[in-house]
């Protein structure tokens, strides 16, 4: 039964869709065989007043298709790059059906390297988990524009010198030592915004995009002589809007993982920056937003929970 009076209550924001979809994709070129390893999650908005306020279920495309839609896809598009999967898919849900409007994919890829046994002869069938960071992708479309959001997160870094930390504000509750030499390390989370929009114009290529956008961040922060984390991190983002004009906007999230000296002089040993304790919790947080000159931010504000 349903109440048609009006009240204090209206139907804000929504939207619905099938959330990870695991989608393990091999290509067999003789005895080689590639494999992309998806997981991807549909999110659709448009006209859902209906199934919210009446439970009329005439305009709702089903979650269980739209998995079936990206098992399908997986088989007749290929996977290429997450990306241009994403495209597909966001294309199909919003120009097949009148009641969507717009359709949000999000895709973790998880890369593989091959294991090149001595044994296996001209076999190429086998394949380790390449390190630890996992790709991201966030597709947007309403029919007319794109909005592309790449990234990566998990991606584990480490400087055992060249970082300092010293000359910070001081209150009574502050007993952080400064320090001249230290860890530096953080898990890099980021995501970084194309400028391509327009179909009209020619696509990046997402794949090398990629590959070059996660080279700079690893080059820069090599590269930088740390006096903070967050001095690291500018230097990380402004390489790689610098080096690649594609990208308009880069997001950095970079938890401090923190590396404390153990104390061993109770032990009557000297611990000269060799022994460390690494905490992972609690832990600082670094965040920040590096844009094109004259570009609008466009990426979501929260970093905390990327995509």
């Amino acid at each position: 039964m349903t109440d048609d009076r009006p009240g204090p209550a209206v139907l804000g924001q929504n939207q619905y869709g099938k959330a990870e979809n695991r989608v393990v994709r091999i290509t067999r070129d003789g005895a080689t065989h590639h494999i992309k390893d998806l997981n991807v999650s549909v999110s659709l908005t448009g006209d859902m007043e209906d199934v919210h306020l009446t439970g009329s279920n005439a305009n709702v495309l089903t979650t269980d298709a739209t998995k079936n839609t990206v098992f399908a896809f997986a088989k007749e598009h290929g996977v290429d790059s997450a990306e241009e999967f994403g495209i597909h898919l966001a294309r199909h849900f919003v120009t097949s059906q009148d009641a969507i409007r717009t359709a949000r994919i999000r895709i973790e890829e998880y890369a593989w390297e091959r294991i090149e046994a001595p044994g296996a002869g001209e076999a190429k069938h086998s394949f380790v988990r390449k390190n630890q960071e996992i790709r991201t992708a966030q597709i947007g479309y309403d029919g007319h524009r794109w909005q592309i959001v790449s990234g990566l997160k998990d991606l584990t870094v480490l400087n055992s010198t060249a970082s300092e930390f010293h000359g910070y504000v001081k209150d009574r509750y502050t007993t952080l030592p400064e320090t001249r030499d230290r860890i530096l390390a953080t898990q890099v989370h980021a995501r970084w915004r194309y400028g391509w929009t327009d179909e009209a114009t020619p696509m990046p290529p997402w794949d090398l995009a990629y590959e070059h956008t996660r080279r700079h961040l690893l080059h820069a922060f090599a590269e930088t002589y740390s006096l903070s984390l967050q001095q690291t991190l500018y230097q990380m983002g402004a390489r790689v809007i610098e080096q690649l004009p594609e990208i308009d906007e880069i997001r950095l999230s970079l938890p401090n993982r923190h590396h404390f000296l153990v104390d061993l002089e109770p032990f009557g040993l000297k611990n000269d920056n060799e022994v460390y304790f690494a905490a992972d919790r609690p832990y600082g947080l670094i965040e920040a937003t590096i844009l094109r000159d004259g570009a609008e931010p466009a990426i979501p504000v929260d970093m905390t929970n990327l995509p």
